[in-house]
């Protein structure tokens, strides 16, 4: 068997295991969180109507020109800090947070860490 595909295979079975409790609602929306190697990315999603809120992501230019790379903890400190002040704007305060196949630990959990600090509750 080829190695990336289990990898990806791992990965979904993971991001299942995490999604099937969770259920983003207009109140308390979905934090869903992306990695990659270069970049990190979050959006907040009303599951029941099926829309994005507020999204936030280090290839955006306002957060790319605070960072000096994308894909570091101090670059998730900083989508953290801006999801947190967009979900402010659009008047959510309690989010469910969905860390998908990646584990709460380095970037993911910087994230949450500065997104908590900034006012969002989990």
């Amino acid at each position: 068997m080829d190695h990336s595909k289990a990898i990806g295979r791992q990965r979904k079975r993971r991001s299942f295991r995490v999604r099937k409790r969770l259920r983003g609602t207009a109140e308390r929306p979905r934090l869903s969180v992306s990695r990659s190697h270069k970049n990190i990315a979050v959006q907040l999603i009303d599951d029941d109507a099926g829309k994005t809120i507020a999204s936030a992501s280090t290839l955006e230019k306002s957060i790319a020109d605070q960072v000096k790379f994308g894909g570091n903890r101090d670059a998730a400190a900083a989508v953290g800090k801006a999801i947190a002040e967009r979900a402010a704007a659009a008047g959510v305060n309690a989010v469910c947070f969905d860390r998908g196949p990646y584990k709460y630990h380095g970037r993911v959990a910087d994230l949450a860490g500065a997104a908590r600090e900034a006012g969002l509750q989990f």
